[in-house]
């Protein structure tokens, strides 16, 4: 800011200056020098010396006869013509610079006129004052011309040089001697051709007649022809060279680039190369620890578990004493927070189980995750079963201890089968089959854990048996629908009946429901066995309404699975069977156990709503069982409450323990259900019962369930149901069992 600030106050000092000079060249000019000649001068330097700047070759030297004009005035005319012309071809430089595209400042313009006029006023006054200090120095004699024009040079070069190269130092911060010496020594050539030239001119004005002239001026006009031709051509073979050396070095640069790129590709081609060797590897190793661990937990998976349990049998085969336990555990109610709270719920789930295991077993033994809810883990060197055991519940209380997940409350449970190593393992399957068994027996018992033996795998192998008969006992006609009666209280009139499944085996005896409902549900069997039992239902109670016209308002109550409920086909499935029959929907009530209904309560008021608005009637079944919320249940479209048989059971000849029967029988009435009681096998129950104000009942008191042919002839006799009609609860025990294991799908 300093510099910026001084070169302006020294721009406007020489200005001031210049127009000093110019002013007092103007007041003492001599009008009698106004000749033509001094015209011709003028117009020379404002119109043609502008243009004769000649450019030398390579170089940034420039040769101007602006300087040979201002000298030539001051020899013919004096020192105020001299300065004049100076700062009028200064001026009109200056202007055709601008004209041709050359950026000028504010104060660029009389800037450079003034130091003309600076620089010009300096030369003359070494040509006035030198002659007169030397004495001698007479312009006649051509050599005391050139010292005077050679000294004017000289001073006018000074002047102008040191102004130039202050501003330009000022400019860009360098030293004067650095700049003075870069920008402006170089022109010192212009002033020294321009005393020549102005030399040669005034020795021909003065001493010349007018033929030498001409012909020197002819000379003078060809040779600066011939030499601005010469330097054209040269600048011209020069910018060719140029050209062409430009090219050359374009074609070696992009040789160069060219190679640089083919180094850098073929290094990067190297450094990808290296990269995809490393991830080769990495991924060879990767693709090796996929292969043998579970991707979501980190454990040992099925393959590499199958690896561990064949050397480890091997092994004990060869030294008994290398015994092993295997677990095989399965995660409880995983399914239920899947559905409820989604999978990624549930993978958390099972890695903190997986993290709890872990935990408990030591460093030596083996945990895996064969797949889904299933983990198995191995037991190394344990003297007893029962150590294995006491390992098996601390797992078992482990897992089971409550933990938070996204807010939610989740408790989950675990079924251990343990096998202990045995001489007639071959294969890893076989005592993960036999763990497995275990397991199960565990899960079907309710119990934490549970050993293998051999007559697990018997009872195993003979489930197997009954699952693969059950999955053709469809295609056999071996499903047969019994009927159990349901009465009213009130009238005693029959109102319907509940269907009851039987399974026949053939060639055998029937097989109770409570061995093949529980194998039903869990192979996924019990879905189709129950759109079975919708149709044949449906379609035979309205066959039979069509007996009487006191029977259009018999109904025929179904049992659902909780499996069937939790899915998403219930509701297409009753309407097909509906549909097919032509029953009305009013005539098929839908009993769902209280547990089931429980499970969970959102989904199944959903779904239940669905039911109603098709216009099927819905029971509760096995009430006082479960854990029903009131908030729940009075959402619940029920339209009948089913007291469960342990309650009816209770009660003594003389009506005695008949409290809960009482206080379930108002809940329903409180919540507008029609409340109906099964199981009942005395007088004193049905008693109770009709007493207390219950709408409904069944049990074998009033009827066993009847074969499809034996409820037939019930509904063409129209035979009411006479207490002597039962068949005593001893002798039937057994039956009642099963059917009420029946119930429970």
């Amino acid at each position: 800011m300093h510099r910026r600030h001084f070169a302006e106050q020294l721009k406007h000092a020489v200005i001031a200056l210049g127009a000093t000079i110019l002013l007092s060249a103007l007041l003492r000019f001599d009008p009698a020098d106004l000749t033509f000649g001094l015209f011709a001068l003028a117009a020379f330097s404002i119109g043609v010396v502008p243009h004769l700047s000649l450019t030398l070759p390579r170089s940034r030297f420039a040769i101007s006869f602006s300087d040979a004009v201002v000298l030539l005035g001051f020899l013919v005319y004096g020192w105020q013509s001299a300065v004049l012309l100076a700062a009028l071809e200064m001026a009109a430089n200056c202007i055709y610079l601008r004209s041709v595209g050359f950026p000028f400042g504010r104060l660029m313009i009389p800037t450079n006129v003034s130091i003309s006029a600076v620089a010009a006023a300096a030369a003359c006054a070494v040509g006035i004052y030198i002659p007169t200090a030397v004495g001698d120095l007479n312009p006649a004699k051509s050599q005391n011309l050139i010292t005077l024009l050679g000294l004017m040079a000289i001073a006018q070069f000074v002047i102008s040089s040191v102004l130039a190269a202050t501003f330009q130092s000022l400019k860009d911060g360098c030293s004067l001697l650095a700049t003075w010496r870069r920008e402006c020594f170089s022109s010192s050539l212009s002033q020294i051709v321009g005393a020549a030239l102005a030399g040669l001119v005034y020795k021909l004005y003065v001493y010349g007649d007018l033929k030498t002239t001409v012909i020197a001026a002819v000379g003078v006009t060809v040779a600066y022809l011939t030499y601005r031709f010469s330097i054209a051509e040269i600048n011209q073979a020069i910018a060719q060279v140029e050209v062409a050396e430009r090219e050359k070095s374009e074609v070696e640069r992009n040789r160069r680039q060219e190679a640089e790129q083919h180094a850098r590709q073929l290094a990067s081609a190297l450094d990808q190369q290296e990269k995809a060797n490393a991830a080769l590897r990495k991924s060879r190793q990767d693709f090796k620890h996929a292969a043998l661990h579970d991707s979501l937990t980190g454990l040992a998976n099925r393959v590499q578990l199958g690896e561990i349990l064949s050397s480890m049998i091997r092994a004990y085969r060869e030294d008994p004493a290398k015994n092993f336990y295997v677990l095989f555990l399965d995660i409880r109610r995983l399914k239920n927070i899947n559905d409820s709270l989604g999978h990624t719920i549930g993978d958390k789930v099972l890695m903190i189980a997986a993290k709890r295991f872990l935990r408990i077993v030591s460093s030596k033994d083996i945990v895996a995750r064969l797949g889904g809810d299933e983990f198995a883990i191995v037991l190394r060197d344990l003297s007893t079963v029962g150590k294995a055991q006491k390992i098996a519940r601390r797992i078992a209380n482990s897992i089971s201890q409550p933990f938070s997940l996204s807010g939610n409350r989740i408790s989950v449970g675990v079924s251990i089968g343990i096998a202990p190593c045995d001489a007639e393992y071959e294969t890893p399957e076989e005592i993960l089959r036999d763990a497995d068994i275990a397991m199960h027996f565990a899960k079907e018992k309710n119990m934490g854990e549970a050993v293998f033996t051999k007559e697990l795998r018997e009872r195993f192998l003979e489930r197997a048996q009954l699952e693969l008969d059950l999955r053709q006992a469809m295609e056999r006609n071996e499903l047969q629908m019994h009927y159990q009666p349901i009465v009213s209280l009130t009238s005693g009139a029959l109102i319907g009946f509940e269907a009851l499944l039987r399974w026949q085996r053939e060639g055998s005896a029937f097989v109770p429901p409570n061995k093949f409902i529980p194998i039903a549900e869990e192979s996924g069997l019990i879905l189709p066995i129950t759109n079975w039992i919708l149709r044949q239902t449906c379609a035979q109670l309205a066959q039979w309404r069509k007996i009487s016209p006191a029977l259009e308002e018999l109904i025929v109550s179904v049992n659902i699975s909780g499996k069937h409920l939790a899915g998403d086909d219930l509701i297409d499935d009753v309407e097909l069977a509906l549909e097919a029959s032509g029953l009305p929907a009013a005539s098929l009530k839908l009993e769902i156990t209280e547990s089931t209904a429980m499970e969970n309560a959102e989904h199944t008021i959903n779904v239940l709503n669905r039911l109603k608005y098709l216009g099927v009637q819905l029971s509760i079944d096995d009430f006082g069982t479960g854990y029903s919320s009131l908030s729940h249940l009075h959402r619940l479209p029920f339209d009948t409450l089913k007291i469960d048989r342990s309650f009816v059971s209770r009660v003594g000849e003389s009506g005695e323990n008949s409290e809960v029967l009482q206080t379930i029988i108002s809940l329903a009435k409180n919540l507008k259900m029609k409340a109906i009681a099964e199981g009942i096998e005395t007088e004193s129950q049905l008693n109770v019962l009709r007493n207390l104000g219950c709408d409904y009942a069944q049990g074998y008191l009033l009827s066993r369930p009847l074969s499809r042919e034996k409820a037939e002839q019930l509904l063409y006799e129209h035979r009411p149901l006479a207490l002597t009609d039962g068949c005593g609860s001893a002798e039937h025990h057994e039956e009642i069992e099963a059917d009420a294991a029946l119930l429970v799908f």
